[in-house]
């Protein structure tokens, strides 16, 4: 198992990373907890320091920060400062137990990345759309935390594409359907799903805007645009006045799944489509860019710049078929 993942578990088919410890259907939280390894506490302790390089030198506290620490073996976490709220472990799982008992909801995937500096579960809310030659997505939540400054705590309506296994965030036009609570305020779980209750009918317009993506036939010189514009950027490192790069790698492997090598190319939702032009995008972040690990690729793919070139090209996508 990847380095970067320390633990997960997952009910159903084997996740498209392919990490984790497999779970029956429909098991209580408890037993989710076990099993992705996210039985245990995030604690607090005062930052100290020595005054001098001896083992007799005074030791002092920083008060302004805190260091946070797993219960369970001791290791640290990260420093922050005094105000920020932890998010525990069984927290992230918790929020899930009414959508799952009343709402229709079923966990499907739940874990811990870096030591458990992020921790995420993910849900299938039970919608789906059946696009042309029968591609179906279906509906998921993700929520998802961290305790080292890189991730609010986040509710995040997702996708999954089932032939594929790619992974999309859902959002209508330019509006996103998440909430994010920063770690300077306390997570209230009943305020983020009234907040989510607001937001659930961003899958009516994003089923309604893919199914206009796959009515979108496109050209092989719109197609060649479309991606010469994802895959060419610049670096602040590089200066102000230097030349834009492409990455070459990346418009190859895309281009290529476009044409048929990609799982569901030749579905007629995707071959020669807008649509086909997304799933390619997030076929090549899910399943081919290059990453460390597995583990690697799943964080940049759900909250890193995999998560970002797939958003720009769902967004891209959308100007191409002229959605509003």
């Amino acid at each position: 198992m990847s380095h970067l993942v320390q633990t997960m578990a997952y009910a159903g088919a084997t996740p498209w990373h392919g990490l984790g410890n497999r779970l029956a259907e429909h098991q209580p939280l408890e037993v989710w907890a076990e099993a992705a390894g996210m039985n245990w506490r995030i604690e607090e302790t005062n930052v100290m320091y020595r005054v001098g390089s001896h083992d007799l030198d005074p030791i002092q506290s920083f008060p302004e920060q805190k260091v946070l620490y797993r219960s369970d073996n001791g290791k640290p976490l990260s420093t922050v400062s005094q105000r920020y709220q932890v998010v525990q472990p069984a927290e992230i799982l918790e929020f899930y137990r009414d959508l799952v008992q009343v709402g229709g909801y079923q966990l499907e995937t739940a874990g811990v990345l870096k030591e458990g500096r992020k921790l995420w579960a993910l849900a299938r809310t039970g919608q789906s759309a059946l696009l042309k030659g029968g591609d179906e997505v279906r509906g998921y939540l993700l929520l998802a935390t961290a305790c080292d400054g890189t991730l609010a705590t986040t509710a995040q309506f997702t996708s999954v594409r089932v032939v594929c296994n790619n992974t999309l965030q859902i959002a209508l036009g330019r509006n996103r359907g998440a909430v994010k609570v920063p770690h300077r305020s306390q997570f209230d779980p009943r305020a983020v799903k009234e907040e989510l209750g607001i937001a659930i009918s961003s899958w009516d317009g994003f089923m309604a805007n893919m199914h206009s993506l796959a009515d979108r036939k496109v050209s092989k010189a719109e197609s060649e645009r479309f991606f010469q514009r994802l895959f060419t950027y610049s670096s602040a490192r590089d200066g102000a006045d230097a030349p834009a790069r492409m990455n070459e790698r990346g418009l190859k492997a895309v281009l290529s799944l476009f044409d048929g090598a990609g799982r569901g190319a030749a579905l007629e939702s995707a071959s020669g489509t807008a649509w086909g032009l997304v799933n390619s995008v997030t076929e090549y972040v899910d399943h081919q860019q290059r990453a460390r690990s597995p583990g690697n690729r799943l964080d940049s793919a759900w909250f890193g710049a995999g998560a970002f070139l797939k958003q720009r090209a769902w967004d891209a996508a959308l100007e191409l078929a002229e959605i509003a």
